[in-house]
């Protein structure tokens, strides 16, 4: 399963985030949405689903790599270079979105509520906030620490340029704490459950679906590989 959590690879001195996009994220964006603003927007993968899922939705990007930015504007129709912990470019403040993506950047920042609430002025009343953040606490890291080991990764939940994480219990309330205009409508997560050699041997694809489903909808913070959360601008 995918879940949105990107790889990053080296280009020079610089890492680029890709993988197959965040279907689960994805899937949550309102299909009337007719421009959305994708906020650390990587290689530009979020953007490809998009606009394969709402054709008519124009999708503009913003990364502090150049190299991501290349590579992000052959599925978007612009892709802002800025370092988004600093003010927002002043023609980027001017503008107006329905909705607003961030996946798997927040955890990346030094202020995460602060970054939100300052982009949340780029966002029209009624819009739509989208959200994806790692969960520190699903089961592959809590045997990691079991198994009293904590390494940092180039990529996933242990990101050595990860500086906040989250649990399903805390993302939204340390999140969205800087911005009251913000309604939360749905938390939920997304993951699996250790099949292991049944995953890939003894069960059909639609139960593995059922079981992975049903253990992030009753047990989100042990099973849940990401946390994904939706707000509306009240």
């Amino acid at each position: 399963m995918n879940n949105g959590s990107p790889s990053g690879h080296l280009e020079g001195n610089v890492r680029v985030y890709s993988n197959a996009g965040n279907p689960p994220l994805v899937d949550l964006v309102a299909n009337d949405c007719k421009r959305l603003l994708d906020v650390g927007c990587g290689a530009g993968d979020n953007a490809a689903l998009i606009r394969r899922k709402i054709p008519q939705c124009e999708v503009i990007g913003i990364t502090i790599s150049e190299a991501e930015s290349g590579l992000a504007k052959r599925h978007m129709s612009q892709c802002w270079v800025a370092d988004i912990e600093n003010e927002i470019p002043e023609s980027l403040a001017r503008d107006s979105f329905d909705a607003l993506m961030f996946s798997h950047v927040l955890e990346h920042l030094r202020d995460p509520a602060a970054v939100l609430s300052r982009f949340l002025g780029l966002l029209s009343s009624g819009g739509q906030l989208v959200i994806a953040v790692p969960n520190v606490l699903s089961w592959r890291t809590r045997l990691q620490f079991l198994l009293g080991r904590f390494e940092y990764q180039s990529g996933g939940v242990l990101d050595d340029t990860h500086l906040r994480f989250f649990t399903y219990l805390t993302a939204d309330r340390s999140l969205l704490s800087k911005a009251p205009q913000l309604r939360l409508v749905q938390k939920s997560a997304s993951g699996s459950i250790p099949l292991w050699f049944f995953r890939r041997h003894l069960i059909s694809d639609s139960t593995r679906v059922y079981l992975d489903k049903l253990g992030c909808r009753c047990w989100p913070n042990l099973f849940g590989e990401q946390i994904l959360l939706v707000a509306n601008k009240v």
